[in-house]
């Protein structure tokens, strides 16, 4: 019934002391400032202010208005004022959370930019492999988590980073580096090297083995991607990683890299809390992240 505009109209009026001087200081025509009074008074049922008097006198229901006005209308302007802050402000922390260990292979450089623009932001790593970093993120024990996989939640942004390809690769000697692309079927007499989380989280069994009830012959980890492109070499094993991540190991004939289906893209984003998303040093992390990777990774589209 009382919006915000009526609560300034009068603190405007009880300053000006006239209709004429509130309609010209609102930029309203007196027709409109008096059909908002008007409209206002009668779904009070009551009257706010006596016409016709210099400079204006307010009612005892007018009072309680402004009364109302001068509690609340401060606030507002006090939030206003502490969200544009927010937005603009250059020191904060930044604590990460990376599902992806090829990750580091960008975001180590992108960070040593950022941090050179943003040098009072304080970051920390925290490894993405051990838990399910979302929920923490939410709870503000995290600041940001690289992810490609979404759990929508009204409280997160997922800022969209580049989308990629996930391929298998293979031993150079593997049966498998003579196919096109790897089907489902091939993995059932295989060794699947992944990293160390659940194995639900990963996309290749996300979106390449469930839907097609597959199941490899036994798993195996590794720590970071280093090591898995050298078991692989060894041929102890597959893996399934970016495109950009393996891309000069195959180039070096190492191993052999070969698409998923007819492509399995995946689109990796950066998560950050909804409330924080406009936040200065946090959009510009963004716009690094993005930057560096469109120049530094082969075979990514940008988003």
């Amino acid at each position: 019934m009382i919006e915000l505009k009526h609560l300034k109209t009068l603190t405007v009026l009880r300053t000006t002391g006239s209709l004429t001087a509130t309609a010209t200081h609102l930029c309203l025509t007196q027709s409109a400032l008096s059909h908002q009074l008007k409209d206002l008074e009668q779904r009070l049922g009551s009257q706010l202010f006596l016409r016709k008097t210099r400079p204006v006198r307010f009612t005892t229901e007018g009072k309680v208005l402004l009364n109302l006005a001068d509690t609340v209308l401060p606030k507002i302007q006090a939030a206003e004022q502490e969200l544009a802050n927010s937005r603009h402000q250059t020191t904060g922390r930044l604590q990460l959370a990376i599902e992806c260990h090829s990750c580091f292979q960008w975001l180590m450089p992108a960070l040593k930019q950022y941090q050179a623009l943003w040098p009072d932001v304080n970051i920390d790593f925290c490894s993405g492999f051990s838990f399910d970093p979302i929920p923490a993120l939410a709870q503000g024990e995290l600041d940001l988590v690289i992810t490609s996989d979404i759990q929508p939640r009204n409280e997160i942004h997922y800022e969209p980073l580049f989308d990629f390809e996930m391929c298998l690769i293979v031993a150079s000697q593997s049966p498998l580096a003579t196919k096109s692309y790897i089907e489902p079927a091939d993995l059932v007499d295989q060794t699947l090297l992944s990293y160390p989380i659940q194995r639900n989280r990963l996309d290749i069994m996300k979106h390449f083995l469930q839907p097609a009830g597959i199941e490899p012959l036994s798993w195996k980890q590794a720590d970071n991607s280093l090591m898995l492109i050298q078991m692989v070499s060894a041929g102890m094993g597959v893996a399934a990683l970016p495109n950009w991540a393996v891309d000069n190991f195959v180039h070096q004939g190492l191993i052999v890299s070969k698409p998923l289906g007819k492509g399995l893209w995946r689109r990796l984003f950066a998560a950050v809390r909804a409330s924080e998303h406009q936040h200065q040093y946090l959009k510009a992390f963004f716009a690094t992240a993005k930057q560096q990777c469109q120049q530094h990774l082969q075979g990514i589209k940008t988003v």
